[in-house]
Order: structure tokens, then C-alpha cells, then sequence
């Protein structure tokens, strides 16, 4: 019975041992706090960055490669996107608009 007892107490230590969540190891607080709101999410970028970037994205949709904008009108075309899994986008807009002159 005696052995019981401390064989009992040595797993109760071994296991305080090895559970002890430390204050350390919760030091970024993500664990309690996985989400932050949306103002101190965008407080790392100033304000004139950010228009800044708007305005780029806006130039960057204006100026698309040619292959952008004939993959985009073969994606709205079904069976254009169908024949583009098979054979691949390029080979997908020559077959279904290839034919087509544009001004």
C-alpha cells in the first residue's frame, strides 16, 4: 500500500513537471487572443501608402499582358475553359477566338 502511495505522489510530480505551461511560453497572447480588430490590423500602413497602392492596382488592371485578357475571355466562355483544361489556354483561345480581327 505504502509503494502505491508514492508510486502515486512520483506520477502527480512527473506530471506537474512536464504540463506546467510557463508564463513564457504564452508570451505572444496569440493563444488567447487569435483575432485583433480591423483598425490595429492597418495600423502598420500610413494612409498615403495606401491610396498610393489603390492607385496602382488601378493602373496595374488598365495595363494587362495580352495572355491576361484572352485567359479572362476564355474563363467567362465555358466551353473555351473546358477545352482549356485539356489543352491549355493559349491553344483554348485560338481554337474558339483565334478567327476573330479586332480593330
Amino acid at each position: 500500500m505504502r509503494t502505491l502511495i508514492v508510486l502515486t505522489l512520483l506520477a502527480v510530480l512527473v506530471m506537474a513537471a512536464t504540463c506546467y505551461e510557463s508564463h513564457e511560453s504564452m508570451e505572444s497572447h496569440v493563444y488567447l487572443y487569435p483575432f485583433i480588430n480591423r483598425r490595429r490590423a492597418n495600423d502598420f500602413i500610413q494612409p498615403h501608402m495606401r491610396l498610393q497602392a489603390i492607385s496602382q492596382e488601378r493602373i496595374r488592371e488598365r495595363s494587362k499582358a495580352p495572355q491576361e485578357h484572352q485567359r479572362e475571355m476564355c474563363e467567362d466562355y465555358h466551353p473555351c475553359e473546358l477545352y482549356a483544361y485539356h489543352h491549355g489556354y493559349a491553344a483554348a483561345y485560338r481554337h474558339y477566338f483565334g478567327r476573330r480581327r479586332t480593330k
